[in-house]
């Protein structure tokens, strides 16, 4: 299950997307996202995910690699489903004992699973194609304006890359201490919920203390190499647009205008009834 997650794990390929420059793919990302919560048909739906199966088509990523990392939000997804389910007042659909599935809960359900589907596949999609360094140098250049309040921008962009760079680490450290403990004699499976959780203890303090034990590594090893943050700071490879890049941001601009169109504007014009209809 931990190996399964691939938020922060680097896909290496020859692809147009991989060539992109990362700060066109962090844009590209964010307006991905706005026209999940944009959209509010089914039409915009469809939109979004032929054009997310496109982008994956393009990266040159296996979509069973993107789907694996599926299964670490299904309890996280069935959760949503749930609640939205049983606590949407409406018009009744199912009655079960004193809990109602209605209509309105259906129909918001279905969108957030939808919207949560396709916003951790989209994410998922920028850093299985972004490099560490190119997302550090992208986050630093985007955040760029922020200087003007003060903020360090570059050791923003540093902790955040190195957060995200870490979870890959972190899941196969756990999965080692995991399978450590289990040929030991420990058991994280069967039980009730509250045993499950109590046998996670002996898991998390030997994690923590390797977590810590990396991080004073890091730290030292930037020591070492006379690090002192981001100013007066030079690259050896400086971000620049290309003309691949020009046309993905109008790719991605055509594509929100035809989400915002297709998926809220033209279902209102032509009063499209249905389950995802208003």
């Amino acid at each position: 299950m931990l190996r399964d997650i691939t938020l922060g794990q680097y896909y290496q390929s020859d692809s147009v997307i991989h060539k992109l420059d990362p700060r066109v793919k962090l844009v590209s990302t964010i307006l991905f996202i706005i026209s999940l919560f944009v959209v509010d048909h089914i039409i915009g739906y469809l939109i979004a995910g032929l054009f997310l199966a496109v982008v994956i088509r393009i990266s040159k990523v296996p979509f069973k690699f993107m789907v694996r990392g599926m299964k670490s939000i299904v309890v996280l997804l069935l959760i949503t489903v749930i609640f939205n389910l049983f606590l949407t007042p409406g018009e009744a659909l199912v009655t079960i004992w004193k809990l109602k599935i209605t209509k309105e809960g259906l129909r918001i359900a279905v969108k957030m699973a939808i919207r949560l589907v396709f916003l951790i596949i989209g994410s998922s999609v920028m850093t299985l194609t972004t490099t560490p360094n190119n997302l550090t140098d992208g986050l630093e250049s985007i955040m760029k304006p922020l200087k003007i309040f003060r903020v360090p921008v570059h050791e923003v962009a540093m902790m955040m890359a190195i957060a995200l760079r870490f979870i890959p680490i972190l899941l196969e450290e756990t999965d080692k201490i995991m399978k450590a403990q289990i040929a030991r004699g420990a058991d994280f499976e069967s039980g009730n919920l509250i045993k499950k959780a109590k046998s996670l203890v002996p898991l998390l303090v030997p994690l923590f203390i390797s977590a810590f034990r990396r991080a004073n590594d890091l730290a030292m090893a930037m020591e070492a190499r006379c690090y002192r943050g981001g100013e007066h700071r030079t690259k050896m490879k400086p971000l620049q647009y290309k003309k691949r890049d020009a046309a993905a941001y109008t790719v991605v601009v055509v594509y929100l205008a035809v989400c915002i169109i297709g998926g809220r504007i033209l279902p209102g014009l032509i009063d499209i009834n249905g389950i995802f209809g208003r």
